[in-house]
């Protein structure tokens, strides 16, 4: 005989059996839930409980009165999940009740008719109805454009969907339920927002997040790029290719090393190279810009200083460079604007590694790699006793030389598509492209700038140019305007008499005039001109500051 599956239990106040059916004629389900209603006044009887006492799970649901309680009994299958759930939690009433009142959480229930089984206290007062007055009707009766009839229809769900009701627009959400034969037995509606203007708020956050996010990513692909490896130097060209191979020879060799060469030629690139290729590769690579440190504040940033070492120092004190970049490299660059005292202290650091903080008395050691760079004639620096010969030797015990773009043009196709590739990643726009006639012009441009300055030009041709390529007309008043690299040649040439034939002085005055010609343009503008013409603006206000005019 083919045992019950449900079962009726009530019990009186007293706990004696008033009506038993089905389950609730065993014995044991009787003991069982008895002894349970007899304690309710220690350990109160939740509605809904799991009875694992007898042989097989029972989901037990009760109704109570002022006479007794109503038990309905329901065997659970084995590994059932439900009664997994009530039995595993003592407050699963409580859950389930918050999931059919909470007004962002509340359901309408519709069977496999499409009729109306439960509707939430909330949602009924929304609709204006009685309690339980929704209950049995067609739910098109009830609910004002509502597609539960359909979602059970077709057993497919609907996330996020717009639905008036009663002059106002929600955002619903409408999910069919499934038996465990996989038949659609009904389905439930909810409120996902209060109307579209919730989901515009969240929108705007989400899209605020994601800024945020791929700006981090710009962020991050910045300084991965800042780990600039032989890679990072682009170019094909002869004397690119033998600046790779020195670079290779040189990098393993723990020797102090100076890069020489024009503004924007990609000293700091190099530098980077040179460490990543070293022994110190796992160790940082602390950078200096000399020129750009007031004379003032040079040593402190050097050699760190000791808490209370000068009025606004830290009072816990700072490390400086030096010991920063302890065990690491050092790339101090534009070496050649130090002031000749400071010039003296670097000497001695780089004799024996020791140095004290500034307002300290105690000897600190570091041992770091010297990587140095400039953009000045050192012999001249030296015969004007503007620079030591003495530290020039021990800075210079292996010597780069890196050529400018214009002994390089060969290459400007490869930039240029570097460049571009660079900047629609980092702004995240479609990335643009240079036809050969376009190469064509850039090769015979003057860029004094090198290849910063033609970075510059062609960012900023990308941004104000139409189109998915950029033409010459895109680089007009960009760059070096129309000079070009005949003039410049020919400007060099014309130059007054210099003495001794000094190529140096001749390309000084070449930038001198550039410079002045594009303050003029530009109306003094120094953040301007120091973009069109590729160079930094530290070394653009020492070039003014020597033309008189900082």
């Amino acid at each position: 005989m083919e045992q019950p599956s449900t079962g009726v239990l009530v019990l009186d106040n007293a706990g004696q059996v008033r009506f038993a059916a089905g389950l609730g004629s065993d014995t044991s389900v009787i003991d069982a839930v008895t002894a349970l209603w007899r304690r309710r006044s220690v350990t109160p009887l939740k509605r809904l409980f799991a009875l694992d006492s007898s042989e097989q799970p029972l989901t037990v649901a009760t109704v109570s009165t002022a006479q007794g309680a109503c038990f309905l009994l329901f065997q659970a299958a084995q590994g059932d999940e439900l009664t997994e759930f009530i039995a595993s939690v003592d407050f699963s009433d409580d859950i389930l009740r918050h999931f059919v009142t909470n007004p962002f959480e509340a359901v309408t229930v519709v069977d496999k008719e499409g009729t109306l089984r439960y509707i939430s206290p909330i949602h009924e007062k929304f609709f204006g109805l009685r309690h339980g007055e929704g209950a049995g009707r067609p739910v098109t009766e009830v609910i004002e454009n509502t597609r539960l009839q359909e979602v059970v229809r077709t057993g497919k769900g609907e996330i996020g969907q717009v639905q008036e009701m009663n002059g106002v627009t929600r955002v619903v959400t409408r999910t069919p339920i499934f038996d465990r034969s996989r038949k659609c037995v009904g389905a439930i509606g909810q409120v996902m927002f209060k109307g579209p203007e919730s989901i515009e708020r969240l929108s705007s956050e989400l899209a605020r997040v994601r800024q945020e996010l791929a700006f981090y990513k710009r962020e991050l692909s910045g300084i991965r790029n800042r780990a600039y490896g032989l890679d990072q130097i682009v170019g094909n060209s002869d004397v690119v290719r033998r600046l790779k191979e020195d670079i290779i020879r040189v990098a393993p060799l723990d020797v102090p090393v100076l890069l020489v060469g024009e503004s924007g030629t990609g000293k700091e690139l190099v530098a980077h190279a040179i460490h990543l290729l070293s022994s110190r590769n796992d160790k940082p690579l602390v950078l200096v810009n000399a020129a750009a440190m007031p004379a003032n504040l040079v040593e402190s940033e050097l050699f760190g200083y000791e808490g209370g070492a000068f009025t606004g120092a830290d009072k816990k004190g700072r490390k400086g460079k030096f010991e920063l970049a302890d065990t690491g490299s050092l790339f101090l660059d534009e070496i050649g604007d130090m002031p000749l005292e400071m010039q003296v202290k670097l000497l001695r650091v780089l004799q024996d590694g020791t140095f004290e903080r500034v307002g300290g008395d105690r000897a600190k050691h570091s041992d770091f790699r010297l990587i140095s760079a400039s953009n000045r004639n050192f012999d001249s620096m030296i015969k004007e006793k503007t620079f030591r010969l003495d530290l020039f030797y021990r800075i210079s015990a292996v010597t780069l030389r890196l050529p400018p773009l214009r002994e390089r043009l060969d290459d400007i196709p490869s930039l240029a598509e570097k460049f571009l590739t660079d900047f629609a990643r980092r702004h995240g726009v479609p990335k643009k492209s240079v036809s050969p006639e376009v190469v064509r012009h850039l090769q015979t441009r003057a860029w004094p700038g090198n290849v910063r300055q033609l970075q510059h030009a062609i960012e900023r041709a990308t941004i104000f140019s139409d189109g998915e390529w950029l033409s010459v007309e895109s680089f007009e008043g960009v760059a070096t305007d129309s000079t070009s690299v005949l003039s410049v040649e020919h400007a060099a040439m014309t130059t007054a008499p210099l003495a001794n034939g000094d190529v140096r002085s001749a390309k000084e005055k070449v930038e001198s005039d550039l410079i002045l010609e594009a303050m003029e343009r530009h109306k003094g503008n120094k953040k301007r001109v120091a973009e069109v013409l590729g160079m930094s603006r530290s070394y653009l206000y020492k070039r003014l500051k020597e033309l008189n005019m900082a």
